[in-house]
């Protein structure tokens, strides 16, 4: 196919009609220029595509449910998430599915976004680890990606027309960060803008975010589509580089396309642009493949494989866990026999098989199982009566609890952190009768848990797709060591949320106010105790860190240095463990958090083992976004290097100075206070005599204004703005106009503009 050939070939008409779905999933055809048409489809953790010729989106084929984003970034697996985007390339290839859609790489900035259990963290640094592992893996298979929802898109109310109101350092620091890396270095075929405005402006139409940043800042070379049903205005989203709208538009706008051509509003190379993008899409994915097959049996033994790595052991005293066979243990609750594995929405996969813990648990000798709650809210006496008995003759309980299907999912937020009264009110019940009581989680997000202190056992399963029960006995019974951490913080209750009083928003504004402290940069920054913190996760076994060695501990501009330490088993069990590097500065001139995480690296050892992790890291480490600049900005000074086995879990430090040679650029005024002028070198050299001149009033000594007198002074002196001082100055021909001219001379000393 060349491109700019057919480019001239075809007519006004033709380039519109490309530019939007030919129905549901498939883009359109130019049969007379032999321009196929190729199919997209929904992901992320599975393979929904449209039984042939359905038209219903929800008439599925059976495929493999893989574990769903949230379970998975607590993997902290980079290799892991490559082999599922393989095997998720290989069921596209096998269904000729060109892009899958997905990952989504959006911030978990509420705990109730009904959507977060699609999302893989609130950090960006993860996020973007776990979608750029997704994104190579499936396009390692000749099969495109859609990196969504691009962006800001961090709750379901009214998100198809709510203004996520951001301000710039926030927008790039978080939510556009976790986005950033994977465009630059995963490359993913195409982005898919989200529904919500940003700052007043419709995704679909930003030209800040779809040209400016996306594509002339981050390089990008692919295309830009729009979530379903997400596009306002056809021609101004096409100027601001939009370049196809799905699904069909039944035509509408493709004629919107048309007269703007024909009255000069939209230009046709503008339009060409995203033609061009349309074609090399196309080009790309109707290219010849060798066919593969489609094992599932071989892509369910993975799905159990990557649960049991992503489930994340909490709570363990008296080392309840693992059970041992013969043990007389009852399984309480309805998700030990239908276990939920994953959420509600356009990721809904129709599993081609499901194992439950009952199921998988089959063959193990002294193991009951009593149902005890219902999928809903209420309780059942019978049920809760037939469990507590079988409570009260094990000798351990395991409750399988969780959210329900009708709590979480795509289309509406959650309301509360609560689980079922059902449930709590069982688990209370069975820690009366029996002490020694796990818990195993079925969920997309975080809840409250007040049921922690009388429980021993406690795993965080997520939603663990269709091989949730074999991981489960795996897990429960030893085979499988756990070796999860949390992606996100679990707070101990709902108001400790940093978004608590902005969420979800008034009408059809949200308000980011929390600002670049979000989930552990918030819990740090304001003292707060979570119920779990970010990166916590226990283990069968356990490791020790030692001899932390920094390679250098001055770094320069353009420098890199590597940050090395060793991780031993010191447990009788194998196990792998996920050592966490955080970077917090000293000092600087913005407020920023206490600490972020700026490398992870997850090693398995045997019992007895050690080995050398190392990190390399360089200015980017550093990095804040500076609003001055408009970009990422390395501020010169001291930062601690920290490694621990969580976010409060910090077991070694050590730190670096960083010397930049670019300085933040300054201009001052008569209103600037006279305090930060003299903090500059030349500052002080031109304003020293004068500031010494100053008397605001204590002549008589420290007594005049009490014994605090001089500090007071001191303090009022450098927070005057400088104009201030000719009220106070005893230099008699210090005018205005002189202060002026001295102010302009020291700003052409310092290079401002």
């Amino acid at each position: 196919m060349n491109i700019e050939t057919i480019l001239k070939e075809l007519t006004l008409e033709e380039k519109a009609a490309l530019c939007s779905g030919a129905d549901f999933w498939h883009t359109k055809p130019v049969e007379r220029l032999d321009i196929p048409q190729i199919m997209v489809s929904d992901g992320p953790h599975g393979l929904r595509k449209n039984r042939e010729g359905a038209q219903n989106p929800n008439e599925a084929i059976e495929a493999v449910c893989f574990p769903s984003a949230s379970a998975l970034a607590c993997s902290f697996d980079r290799g892991l998430l490559k082999e599922l985007g393989k095997a998720l390339g290989e069921e596209c290839r096998a269904e000729n599915v060109s892009v899958i859609l997905g990952p989504g790489c959006n911030i978990k900035r509420s705990p109730l976004c009904g959507r977060n259990f699609e999302y893989f963290s609130e950090d960006p640094y993860l996020a973007s680890q776990m979608a750029e592992e997704h994104i190579t893996g499936v396009q390692s298979m000749g099969v495109g990606t859609s990196l969504k929802h691009f962006a800001a898109n961090n709750q379901e109310s009214r998100r198809m027309s709510v203004s996520a109101n951001i301000d710039e350092r926030t927008l790039h620091e978080i939510y556009l960060a976790a986005f950033e890396s994977v465009v630059k270095n995963a490359k993913p075929w195409t982005v898919m803008c989200s529904y919500n405005k940003i700052n007043g402006e419709y995704s679909s139409q930003n030209k800040l975010l779809l040209t400016d940043i996306l594509r002339e800042d981050w390089g990008f070379g692919g295309l830009v589509m729009s979530d379903w049903g997400a596009v306002d205005d056809r021609a101004k989203a096409i100027r601001a580089g939009l370049d196809l709208e799905m699904p069909a538009s039944m035509g509408k706008n493709d004629a919107a396309i048309v007269k703007a051509v024909e009255s000069g509003e939209l230009s046709e190379e503008e339009l060409d642009n995203c033609v061009r993008r349309v074609l090399e899409l196309v080009q790309r994915g109707s290219e010849e493949k060798p066919q593969v097959v489609w094992d599932k049996d071989r892509h369910h033994k993975l799905a159990a494989k990557i649960a049991e790595n992503c489930a994340v052991l909490l709570k363990n005293d008296g080392d309840i866990l693992p059970l041992k066979e013969g043990e007389k243990v009852a399984f309480v609750g309805a998700f030990a026999e239908k276990p939920r594995y994953q959420g509600g929405g356009s990721s809904h996969i129709n599993s081609y098989k499901t194992v439950s813990a009952v199921q998988a648990a089959s063959d193990i000798a002294g193991v009951t199982y009593a149902r005890g709650f219902n999928m809903g809210n209420e309780a059942d006496e019978a049920l809760e009566n037939e469990a507590l008995e079988a409570a009260k003759n094990a000798d351990k309980v395991v409750v399988f609890a969780g959210l329900p299907d009708t709590f979480e999912s795509e289309g509406y937020d959650r309301k509360h952190m609560r689980m079922p009264e059902c449930q709590l009110r069982l688990i209370e019940k069975l820690s009366e009768v029996n002490e020694n009581i796990v818990v195993l989680l079925h969920n997309g997000s975080p809840v409250e848990m007040p049921f922690i202190g009388k429980i021993k056992g406690l795993i965080e399963m997520y939603l663990g797709g269709q091989a949730v029960g074999e991981a489960e006995i795996a897990l429960l019974y030893g085979r499988a060591n756990p070796s999860g951490k949390l992606a996100e913080t679990f707070p101990q209750k709902l108001a400790d949320n940093p978004s608590y009083l902005n969420f979800p928003g008034e009408g059809d504004d949200v308000n980011y106010a929390e600002g670049v402290f979000v989930g552990y940069r918030y819990y740090d920054k304001k003292q707060i105790k979570p119920l779990f913190p970010f990166g916590y996760g226990m283990s069968y076994t356990q490791f020790e860190y030692s001899d932390l060695r920094i390679s250098a501990h001055e770094v320069s501009e353009g420098k890199s240095f590597t940050a090395e330490l060793t991780v031993k088993n010191i447990g009788s069990r194998d196990g792998a463990e996920t050592v966490q590097l955080y970077i917090a500065p000293t000092e600087a001139s913005v407020i920023r958090p206490e600490k972020e995480l700026k490398g992870f690296e997850k090693v398995f050892l045997k019992a007895g083992e050690s080995k050398r992790i190392a990190f390399r890291l360089d200015q980017s480490a550093f990095a804040y976004w500076s609003v001055k600049l408009h970009k990422w900005f390395a501020e010169s000074g001291r930062y601690e290097v920290l490694i621990g086995a969580s976010s409060a879990d910090i077991r070694l430090s050590d730190a670096v100075r960083f010397n930049g040679r670019e300085k933040l650029p300054v201009k001052f005024t008569l209103d600037s206070a006279c305090g930060d002028i003299t903090a500059v070198p030349e500052g002080l050299a031109m304003f020293a005599k004068l500031m010494k001149s100053v008397d605001i009033g204590t002549n008589g000594g420290a007594d005049a204004l009490g014994e605090s007198g001089e500090e007071m002074a001191l303090a009022m002196a450098g927070d005057l703005p400088l104009h201030a001082i000719l009220s106070f100055c005893g230099i008699a021909d210090i005018t205005r106009e002189k202060l002026q001219m001295m102010v302009d001379e020291l700003n052409e000393q310092l290079g401002a503009e």
